[in-house]
């Protein structure tokens, strides 16, 4: 699959763009999937814990490998509460809390390896060496990794995370118009697994908001903006998520959301909505990568993203009766 270029290959800094990648699936242990990227991007192994392991110094950085549940790592702050001016006895005894934690984090990893996936999560790498990156995707596959239709039990995703190209709040509005517009069309296209709409991991955003953003007199600072997004998505479960963008932008906000430990600050969009479609053969980041690109292009065309929009805002305006005919005549169309 030939790899699409973004209208904006470039950050605000003159650099090229890079994108992050996160990957879910099953079938291989952490240790197992640390040593194959290794064997394919070199780099060095730091065994951070038996369920989560490290790939350092790649040419593109550094690559995380653990099982994707927190109950199989252990805590750091249990492991780091230890203080010198404790007693002898004291000490001892908080050594032996840390081992017994460790050990029972480690058997329950042990316990629930092939229950919950392994999780890679990339660092950022070049829009423009994505290529090379599937090359681990074929790999996994290789080497019997399954991804989200191999099993009703496994809700597996493919993450992005492309780094924007600009802050500013009008960019960020035009960008997130163009994602709404687009998101029935990027369902369809990913067909997303019914496991993974059943649970809440990228649920679409309400049709309130999406009529706030779309309609044109909506011009928000970018502080109104944020505010905006968390009191109609008080969630990270979205299939675009924000947040770590806003916790990156305001660190300083007060929203608990933008400080919990899961919300990892940084400039990029963070896109959840793909499977994990490793028994795809030619699936993979640049699939998603490609599709992903269709709403950069949709932003940049300035007079097509107000039509639609002001498309939307109408069709939507119209009565109930006359919108549900029309979705009951496409439904019956798409069946015949």
């Amino acid at each position: 699959m030939t790899l699409q270029a973004p209208p904006n290959r470039l950050n605000s800094h003159g650099q090229i763009r890079r994108v992050g990648v996160e990957v879910e699936f099953a079938g291989l242990p952490p240790r197992d999937t640390a040593e194959l990227v290794c064997g394919l991007f070199g780099g060095e192994l730091n065994v951070v814990s038996p369920h989560r392991l490290l790939v350092e110094g790649t040419q593109w950085g550094e690559f995380g490998i653990e099982l994707d549940t927190q109950y199989a790592h252990p805590v750091p702050e249990l492991l780091e509460s230890g203080h010198e001016s404790d007693s002898e006895w004291a000490r001892q005894q908080h050594q032996r809390r840390v081992v017994f934690h460790q050990k029972t984090r480690e058997l329950i990893g042990d316990m629930v390896t092939g229950l919950v996936p392994t999780e890679i999560v990339c660092p950022p790498v070049p829009w423009n060496e994505l290529e090379t990156l599937d090359t681990l995707f074929q790999t996994l596959r290789d080497r019997g990794a399954k991804g989200t239709d191999a099993s009703l039990l496994y809700g597996f995703g493919l993450h992005l995370n492309p780094e924007v190209e600009r802050l500013d709040v009008d960019y960020l509005l035009t960008m997130m118009r163009a994602y709404l517009l687009l998101a029935s069309w990027l369902r369809d296209e990913i067909k997303v697994d019914i496991t993974r709409e059943v649970l809440p991991h990228a649920n679409p955003f309400p049709k309130e908001y999406a009529l706030k953003i779309l309609d044109f007199n909506y011009q928000p600072d970018l502080d109104s903006f944020i505010e905006d997004y968390l009191h109609f998505n008080p969630t990270r479960n979205r299939e675009l998520d924000l947040l770590p963008l806003f916790a990156y932008l305001r660190p300083e906000h007060t929203h608990p959301l933008l400080h919990t430990l899961l919300i990892k600050p940084r400039p990029t969009f963070h896109y959840r909505l793909p499977n994990a479609q490793l028994s795809q053969l030619g699936w993979g980041s640049v699939m998603e990568w490609n599709r992903w690109v269709e709403v950069e292009k949709l932003a940049a065309n300035a007079s097509v993203l107000r039509a639609r929009c002001d498309e939307y805002i109408a069709h939507h305006n119209r009565p109930l009766l006359a919108r549900f005919k029309e979705k009951l005549l496409s439904l019956l169309g798409r069946h015949h």
